[in-house]
């Protein structure tokens, strides 16, 4: 293990479990809900728990980059980035729904080396760091080895931009062919994925933060992560995470009747969860 890596990825768990902590301190209460430019929410708990990351990340790795929801961008000259969203599911902590979590990615020279996702709520952590394996709490954890579409579970965020935009008709297929589908969003069900819990999930309206903690603990899990066209990105909207035995086929279903996937071709401000 790259002692460099390790250092950053075993303070990054303690930050992240700190930061969390602070957000639950606001959970399933009152509490005052902004509206963004997307029409996305955000709340006291999102700016502050982003600010105790800040300090706990960039206070002690002074020299590298960092990339945070609410406060935006500052540059590096360390090779490392961090990538953080204090509150992922945001639509659900201001509903009292104990689905969201305090994600953290960081990467080096541009790749996603380690992600630790908390759920305060639920009292577990999903974390990886690249070589390591992907771990829930203190149990190793691995996508699931069901291979085929119609024994999976599909996961998903909101119906709304599956049925008014181009993939609906390979989305309906999809539904026609699996087993069950979940409509869970956000960064829960790439959780589930990656626990083995479900074969995939479909996602649009991602931004880099939504989904940088999320691509190690996939991949080290032995899943895979790409865009609809089947790049490794996080730099675009639409998402696929899955075990990978059923990764192609679910890609070929959402091609159906579209061609190549535009960005902006469906129109969000944000995700809908």
């Amino acid at each position: 293990m790259h002692p460099t890596w390790a250092e950053r990825y075993y303070r990054a768990i303690d930050a992240v479990h700190e930061a969390g902590r602070h957000a639950l301190e606001y959970f399933d209460r009152p509490v005052h809900v902004e509206w963004k430019d997307n029409a996305s929410p955000v709340t006291v708990a999102d700016r502050e728990a982003e600010m105790v990351l800040r300090n706990a990340l960039i206070g002690r790795f002074t020299t590298d980059g960092f990339l945070g929801e609410e406060f935006g961008e500052k540059p590096g000259t360390s090779g490392f980035r961090w990538i953080i969203d204090p509150i992922d599911g945001t639509r659900n902590f201001v509903r009292g729904i104990p689905l969201w979590g305090t994600l953290v990615g960081l990467e080096y020279d541009g790749e996603p080396i380690a992600g630790i996702c908390y759920f305060p709520a639920l009292h577990q952590t999903f974390r990886a760091l690249r070589g390591d394996g992907a771990y829930r709490d203190g149990r190793k954890i691995h996508v699931s080895t069901i291979a085929k579409l119609a024994d999976s579970q599909v996961f998903y965020s909101g119906l709304g931009w599956l049925m008014a935009g181009p993939v609906k008709p390979g989305f309906l297929e999809l539904v026609e062919q699996t087993q069950r589908q979940r409509g869970i969003g956000d960064c829960y069900a790439f959780a589930l994925v990656a626990q083995g819990a479900g074969e995939c999930m479909v996602e649009y309206g991602v931004h880099p933060w939504d989904v940088a903690a999320l691509v190690p603990i996939i991949e080290e899990a032995g899943g895979m992560v790409t865009d609809w066209d089947g790049h490794r990105t996080i730099q675009r909207p639409d998402i696929l995470a899955s075990n990978k035995l059923v990764h192609q086929e679910v890609l070929e279903l959402l091609r159906h009747d579209r061609g190549p996937f535009q960005p902006g071709t469906i129109q969000r401000g944000d995700k809908v969860t």
